[in-house]
């Protein structure tokens, strides 16, 4: 007997579900993200043995660990999520993804076509608004038939500058459909910078007297790390980094490199005060956390931006934005050179050592931090999420080589410690190190099971001092006296040790500080996922 699909098969047509695993894999997407409900099911009927599922416990951990992994991979990461309910789960971490600029291709099950007029169960009504503004695209296909086409339109958006991720619903009874195969399209992403407006930055930055360059997550992003140091280099430029930044984007034991940027305008002018010239790279001019008063640049300083962000360039305050591909403008405004001499400049003084606490005294984050450092191989991979601690981790976690710096560009919990896993997952030749704060950990702590699960040899570093400290220190900027208790922000008896130990997780926790470092070494050399909890002042 002849039937439709039969048909259709003579012709060259698959099922929607084919020609989508087919455009993942000629993709390079064969790792899917997710936490299935019942309108996702259909998509999974005969998974393919060359496609990995990586199970997530909860649908911000899903897109947390896609977020790490897409970064790590340098291409988009796909994730499947729940109807309505798991988009709405996973929002903080879309919002984080938006803000890292990080390319996630998002489908999230829809009920069956039919029922759709009758809001059934599960529906997600208006579905491709749910997820806005904090995606690039959205869509709920108009035909089971357009989904691949879609999902390919999906993904160049994804992965076009500036990157972030797209939404696709896809009602569950569009899987069996009949439809066209869809091959990926070549699209060129490495835009030149203005030639003339270029040339006039190299002549600024050669004319300038004592030019700083501020660079910002973009640069590490986009593999830009070694140009910016030989720009540096060449202009003899102190380096500083942007407020807020999510990745490392300069090395920072380096004699050039002049420390980070807070988020605050009086305390960012001071401290690029004597500067003639401010050079951002990759970074917004400024993010700034709380309201400020007078001028964005120290008096007698000009501006340049260059970005890959036009909607960055177009709320800079001042001076003069260049729309490219980060590494490609840096590389031309090198090979444009430099200035004939310029005096050398001495490094910045590093923070001096902290010594053992006594026995009994709680141990400092510095004495944690400046430890782990010690421990650590200068190639293993920080993925962080502890804001109280951020200060002192630049002080005495320093970083020192191109992506193994990982944090939200969003201040939004619940990113780092799924990120790690993420990270884990596409870098295993590398030791990721996840430092986490007690506070964030409890956003999503379910990771810690899917680490497991892939019995990844990464470690993850709680520093427990149970308080949301980084509010109790913020409530100052309101002058509010940060000794005075403030409600909602203590976190006494949380036990990570056992709650690790529960998802599969090995773990042990440190008080005294004399056992610290056998602790760390112990961590970073198991073969198999491993938290310390550390007690910290």
């Amino acid at each position: 007997m002849t039937t439709p699909s039969s048909i259709a098969r003579d012709s060259g047509q698959v099922t929607v579900r084919e020609a989508v695993l087919d455009l993942l894999r000629s993709l390079g997407m064969t790792s899917i993200f997710g936490n299935p409900g019942s309108t996702e099911l259909p998509f999974f009927f005969d998974f393919p043995d060359d496609f990995r599922y990586v199970l997530g416990l909860q649908e911000s951990v899903v897109v947390g660990m896609a977020d790490g992994y897409a970064q790590a991979t340098h291409n988009a990461a796909f994730i499947n999520l729940h109807s309505a309910a798991g988009v709405g789960h996973a929002m903080g971490n879309i919002f984080t993804a938006f803000k890292n600029k990080t390319p996630l291709v998002i489908t999230a099950g829809q009920q069956a076509r039919p029922i759709l007029p009758y809001d059934p169960f599960l529906g997600s009504m208006q579905a491709p608004e749910l997820p806005k503004p904090y995606v690039k695209w959205s869509i709920e296909p108009a035909r089971p038939e357009d989904v691949p086409l879609a999902l390919a339109r999906a993904y160049q958006i994804a992965m076009t500058h500036p990157r972030g991720p797209v939404f696709v619903s896809i009602p569950s009874d569009d899987w069996e459909v009949m439809t066209d195969k869809v091959a990926p399209h070549q699209v060129s992403r490495n835009i030149r910078p203005d030639a003339a407006l270029l040339a006039q930055a190299a002549k600024d930055l050669a004319g300038a007297s004592r030019p700083a360059l501020v660079v910002g997550a973009a640069v590490d992003r986009d593999q830009g790390w070694d140009d910016v140091v030989k720009l540096a280099e060449l202009h003899e430029a102190r380096v500083y980094v942007a407020p807020m930044s999510g990745r490392c984007s300069f090395p920072e034991d380096h004699r050039l490199f002049g420390g980070f940027l807070p988020a605050i305008r009086e305390r960012i002018v001071s401290i690029l005060d004597g500067h003639d010239l401010v050079f951002a790279i990759g970074a917004p001019v400024f993010t700034y956390h709380i309201d400020g008063k007078g001028p964005h640049l120290p008096e007698g300083a000009s501006l340049i931006q260059l970005t890959e962000d036009p909607n960055v360039a177009a709320w800079a305050p001042a001076g003069v934005s260049i729309i490219c591909s980060i590494q490609q403008g840096v590389r031309d405004l090198v090979a444009l050179g430099g200035p004939a001499a310029r005096a050398t400049l001495a490094p910045v003084p590093r923070k001096p050592v902290v010594e053992m606490p006594g026995r009994g005294e709680r141990m400092s984050v510095a004495f944690a931090l400046q430890t782990l450092d010690q421990a650590r191989s200068r190639s293993s991979i920080i993925v962080e999420e502890a804001p109280s601690s951020r200060s002192t981790m630049h002080d005495y976690l320093p970083i020192y080589e191109t992506e193994t710096f990982y944090t939200m560009c969003s201040g939004g919990l619940g990113y780092g410690l799924p990120a790690a896993v993420g990270v884990a997952l596409a870098r295993p030749e590398s030791k990721v190190i996840a430092l986490i704060g007690d506070g964030s950990a409890m956003y999503s702590i379910q990771a810690l099971w899917s680490a497991a699960q892939f019995e990844l040899p990464m470690a993850f570093v709680i520093l427990n001092n149970r308080k949301y400290a980084a509010l109790r220190e913020f409530a100052g900027i309101f002058g509010y006296d940060p000794a005075t208790p403030l409600t909602g922000t203590d976190l006494p008896d949380i036990d990570f040790v056992s709650l690790a130990k529960g998802m599969g997780v090995q773990a042990e926790r440190i008080s005294d500080a004399a056992e610290l470092r056998a602790a760390l070494d112990r961590a970073l050399n198991a073969s198999v996922p491993t938290l310390v909890e550390v007690e910290v002042a």
